[in-house]
């Protein structure tokens, strides 16, 4: 389900998001994220599974001409490698937060901060929280 405008420019307000941070997002569906972050100057990077959504995802970021900041990329996130990113956008259904929980924690560099919408990770509490939307910092 497609996160709202207004929420993720929220989202990105409590993340305190700035310029050149490298953001990615879990499940980036049709970029919206991506071209939210990638407008406010960070690098954004979108892990999909559905290739369908990935070519709509970039084609949306080329019609915003925001191709230099933002990519959509045809992966399951579950196999990528997220150890260089400052933030992680994340839309889990509740099933998953167990095992990205443990993902994250052994993957993530201290400082690191995570955006889960709407679903709370098992374990870990947020920092931030604010109709549902949760910000946590890796330790």
């Amino acid at each position: 389900m497609p996160t709202h405008k207004e929420r993720i420019e929220r989202a990105i307000k409590l993340v305190e998001l700035s310029s050149n941070q490298k953001v990615v997002d879990l499940g980036s569906g049709d970029g919206r994220v991506l071209i939210a972050c990638a407008k406010k100057g960070a690098k954004a990077v979108g892990f999909e599974i559905n290739p369908f959504l990935v070519w709509r995802a970039n084609r949306n970021i080329k019609k915003e001409g925001l191709n230099n900041l933002a990519v959509a990329k045809w992966k399951n996130f579950w196999w990528q490698d997220l150890s260089d990113f400052d933030i992680i956008f994340v839309y889990g259904i509740g099933h998953i937060m167990k095992g990205l929980e443990k993902k994250l924690q052994k993957e993530l560099k201290p400082g690191t901060k995570v955006v889960s919408l709407i679903f709370q990770f098992p374990n870990w509490q947020p920092k931030k929280e604010e109709k549902g939307i949760y910000i946590y910092w890796k330790e």
